[in-house]
């Protein structure tokens, strides 16, 4: 027995009889699918502003979804009550939401070989909440140390455990436990009549001695404080159509929210993305070759199983600019012929699963970075983006830079303020001209939302180079 089994078992009294019993009382009013989801979560949360502590909360929640699909009804129903007449009624109403013509039998349960990604010896759920504040405070005192025109500084630590059972009426049987930790850093700067702010951060499915050990508080202070001081001496930036050159890392924002929900299969089965029915199809450069990973070891967006207990894959969705696939859950796995690949995805036991993105990144090409930005006579160079909207109907999106540079005659010159960059996604990469060598993953702090749910996800890309996209800016 598992962890995660005795957690439900003997903390909550489940037993394998009374899983085929809500399955059985799911299915009761017709269907073809049903599923159990059980979640416990600790989790806590700390926020320290002008070297005071501003919050600090503890936390513990558990509760369990019912799911019941026909055709393309969904009938779901959740209590945050494990009582066995709790989870009966939330099947009941899930059953009678979802009501089919067709019962489809209870299957015999099998557990899913899911991966290991988090080897977390110990949670930094378990650590004393003094051994986090510590670190909060640490990064507090260097952010105020970097500069003396750094005028405040903001930190923030939380983290979680959460521990999953899945039960499927198609013989699905998952379990997992799920560590998580974040840090984020603020910092303020100013300067006369000037300021400008800075952020960092970073974590994934860590334990507290990563922060100790790989990624200190004064690193991602000293990032933030750093990013601040900058932009001070920001000059406005240029509009136009202009050469762009996004910088590794954290710049796939761009491409996660141009491009990856896009292709999450609901939207493409319902027909309203800009990429349905276009597998097969040119879609990109060919220099461009886009994969969805939840596999990756310890990153934020990885899980060893989704969130309908189907272990996660590398999925590539755009080989050499050509259209592969999308990313499905079991329902559009079904309505649409084809494979699941393990991307049904949610916020908690109170939501419902649908496709959503895991680690989303392109892969690296063979260009120097140094030669991308030499082969640019006037463009822009993306280091950092802050936030950003599109439209995934069309693909058009807008995102506004928080580190950005000018390149002229090859060279990096004036750091930028108040730029945006508006395009559309499918048209963008098409006009991908170089890739770098240089693949980098975010620091770990990704969360994407979608119909009102948040779930935490990576991003990644290596430096690449766009012929021509719109900038948004005040200076001509």
């Amino acid at each position: 027995m598992t962890h995660t089994q005795s957690l439900f078992f003997q903390k909550f009294a489940i037993t394998p009889n009374d899983l085929q019993r809500y399955l059985g009382e799911a299915l009761s009013a017709g269907g073809e699918y049903a599923d159990l989801y059980f979640e416990y979560l600790t989790s806590t949360s700390i926020a320290v502003e002008e070297s005071i502590v501003k919050s600090a909360s503890q936390g513990i929640s558990a509760g369990c979804g019912v799911r019941v699909l026909s055709g393309e009804r969904t009938g779901y129903a959740y209590t945050d009550d494990l009582a066995p007449e709790k989870i009966m009624r939330a099947a009941r109403t899930a059953a009678l939401i979802a009501r089919g013509p067709a019962t489809q039998p209870v299957q015999n349960l099998k557990e899913a070989a899911g991966h290991q990604l988090y080897q977390v010896s110990s949670p930094s759920a378990d650590a004393d909440i003094a051994s986090k504040l510590e670190l909060v405070m640490r990064s507090d005192k260097a952010g105020r140390a970097f500069d003396p025109r750094i005028v405040q500084v903001r930190a923030s630590y939380v983290d979680e455990l959460r521990q999953i059972l899945v039960i499927g009426s198609d013989g699905t049987y998952a379990t997992d436990v799920q560590p998580m930790a974040r840090f984020s850093v603020s910092c303020i700067a100013k300067s006369g009549e000037n300021s400008a702010r800075g952020a960092s951060g970073g974590g994934g499915r860590v334990g507290l001695d990563f922060y100790q050990n790989e990624k200190t508080p004064e690193y991602y202070a000293t990032e933030a404080a750093r990013q601040a001081i900058i932009q001070l001496d920001a000059r406005e930036a240029p509009a136009g159509e202009m050469e762009v050159v996004l910088g590794p890392g954290w710049p796939g924002i761009l491409l996660h929210e141009a491009i990856g929900h896009g292709l999450e299969a609901d939207f493409n089965r319902k027909g309203t993305s800009a990429f349905a029915g276009l597998i097969g199809k040119r879609v990109a450069s060919e220099k461009c070759t886009v994969v969805d990973n939840g596999t990756l070891p310890s990153r934020r967006g990885s899980i060893n199983v989704d969130d309908e207990g189907s272990p996660t894959q590398n999925t590539v969705l755009i080989e050499k600019g050509i259209l592969k696939g999308y990313l499905s859950d079991k329902l559009s796995s079904k309505l649409m012929g084809m494979p699941d690949t393990g991307n049904g995805r949610r916020e908690s036991y109170e939501h419902i699963p649908m496709p959503r993105m895991t680690n989303t990144y392109m892969l690296a090409g063979e260009d120097t970075p140094e030669d991308i930005i030499k082969s640019v006579k006037r463009g822009l160079y993306a280091v950092n983006f802050g936030g950003g909207q599109v439209d995934i109907t069309n693909g058009k999106f807008v995102f506004s830079t928080s580190e950005a540079y000018m390149i002229e005659d090859g060279k990096v010159t004036a750091p930028l303020k108040n730029c945006t960059l508006i395009g559309n996604g499918p048209d963008a990469l098409t006009k991908v001209s170089m890739v770098g060598n240089d693949l980098k993953l975010d620091e770990g702090v990704g969360t994407c939302g979608k119909d009102g749910q948040s779930v935490p996800v990576g991003v990644g890309i290596p430096t690449i180079k766009l012929d021509s996209m719109t900038v948004g800016g005040t200076a001509r």
